[in-house]
């Protein structure tokens, strides 16, 4: 039997439509979009069973009726980096606690990566923790493969094995891999399968020369650390931009943080590349937040939280196309290991009311970009048929309150980790609602 949706008394809101209507999901596909006022379901659902007639349906199917009470449809949220902690570190995170995090946050797919214990270095271990994750029955996940086998820097024969359909992304988030020889021996496998590669632009030396001004604690050293860290960025971006020029593969800017760093990405897309071939993401905690006063200099995450002119220069990178997504770059710890200056906060929970705040509340973005940012865009750089309200996309939509005022208390988190750099800020736009398929697997 057919099964159907009708979503009315909604707001629909994607990259290139922002208007009140309904929505009519047939089985796990978007069917149909009617614009217009539907705040009583009569006169959609005659347009849903007239759409439904015409393809045949059975006279008996069964057409569910989900009123939306006002609330925005939006195609769910494609989160391209994200920390699952899946295998061997289930004490930060697990599959199940992290798509509830993922499902909470508004997010139909994420992009897992490889720093695992093992580290996922074959097509048979990611397609494992694939099918793991599918029979949590909540947020789609790619897992990625790591750029070396096991991290060690110098095989990269294991990704002759990879299927872009199942492994769309390679990465070695956390580390950069230090041999430009390596480097661009991968990136060339990567482009003969079409594979995207997602880089961690860090300078391993520049890295280790700021620890002893980071463990010094003082504001004075870590502005140190942070400006040797931002030299670190700078030049492994700048690297891996021209080792993919040379590979001709499709390369993926993790976490920009700099202004330096968007500036290469920026030159980069005009001198070198088709669009396309190069990619770049913000984070939300770098878009709203700057480290170099107090509290925030205390807040380890890496790349670390930078200056105000930095975060300005993301933040126009957004405005005129230089920065493509928004990822959250989902980070979760155990507070004993936080404590122990492990970096990164847990994202995909606050990511909307974060955005949401910062981008069109005070920066006058519209909506439909903020949703091409978090939903279209991703979808397109991964090649899914998702991130649009168009007939025959994928039904994961997700349902928001974009003027609801929320205070974050990580204690109502469904992630294991509870580090948040936002934790008792008042954010605006909140996530109520998440259909995955066309079914509907988390209401508030």
């Amino acid at each position: 039997m057919t099964r159907a949706t009708l979503i009315f008394n909604a707001r629909l809101l994607d990259e290139a439509m922002d208007t009140p209507g309904a929505l009519l999901i047939v089985d796990s596909k978007i069917r149909a979009v009617f614009q217009g006022y539907f705040t009583s379901v009569d006169t959609a659902s005659v347009l849903a069973h007239q759409v439904m007639a015409e393809d045949g349906c059975e006279a008996d199917s069964r057409l569910e009726l989900y009123d939306a009470r006002g609330l925005t449809v939006t195609p769910a949220f494609i989160d391209m980096h994200v920390h699952m902690r899946y295998p061997g570190q289930t004490e930060k995170e697990d599959l199940n606690t992290g798509l509830h995090a993922a499902a909470a946050g508004g997010y139909g797919t994420v992009v897992a990566m490889p720093n695992t214990n093992p580290v996922v270095s074959s097509f048979d271990l990611a397609i494992k923790i694939e099918q793991e994750a599918r029979a949590v029955g909540l947020s789609h996940m790619f897992q990625t493969v790591s750029i070396t086998k096991n991290f060690d820097g110098e095989t990269v024969s294991h990704l002759e094995t990879l299927d872009k359909k199942y492994i769309p992304v390679i990465s070695e988030d956390g580390r950069e891999v230090l041999s430009s020889k390596v480097m661009l021996d991968a990136m060339k496998i990567a482009a003969s399968k079409g594979l995207i590669v997602s880089c961690h632009c860090e300078d391993p030396y520049l890295a280790t020369a700021a620890k002893p001004f980071r463990k010094e604690g003082t504001p004075e050293s870590l502005t140190k650390a942070n400006e040797l860290l931002a030299l670190a960025e700078d030049t492994c971006t700048i690297r891996n931009l021209l080792l993919a020029q040379s590979a001709g593969c499709r390369i993926h800017i993790c976490h920009v943080s700099t202004a330096n760093s968007i500036d290469a990405v920026r030159a980069a897309k005009e001198e070198f590349y088709d669009v396309g071939h190069v990619t770049c993401e913000v984070t939300p905690h770098h878009l709203a937040l700057t480290g170099t006063d107090e509290p925030n200099i205390y807040s380890i995450v890496n790349p670390p939280l930078r200056t105000e002119e930095d975060r300005i220069c993301l933040i126009e990178a957004l405005r005129d196309g230089t920065a493509d997504v928004i990822a959250t770059d989902h980070a979760p710890h155990t507070a004993e290991d936080k404590a122990a200056g492990s970096p990164g906060f847990t994202g995909l929970e606050t990511a909307y009311g974060v955005c949401n705040t910062v981008l069109v509340k005070e920066n006058q973005f519209s909506p439909r970009r903020l949703s091409q940012l978090m939903s279209s865009a991703p979808a397109r750089i991964l090649g899914l048929q998702k991130g649009l309200l168009r007939s025959g996309y994928d039904a994961d939509i997700t349902l928001v309150d974009p003027d609801e005022e929320w205070t974050v208390d990580s204690s109502l988190f469904c992630s294991k980790g509870k580090a948040t750099v936002f934790e008792g800020k008042t954010l605006m736009g909140k996530v109520h609602a998440l259909f995955i398929d066309g079914r509907k697997v988390f209401d508030r």
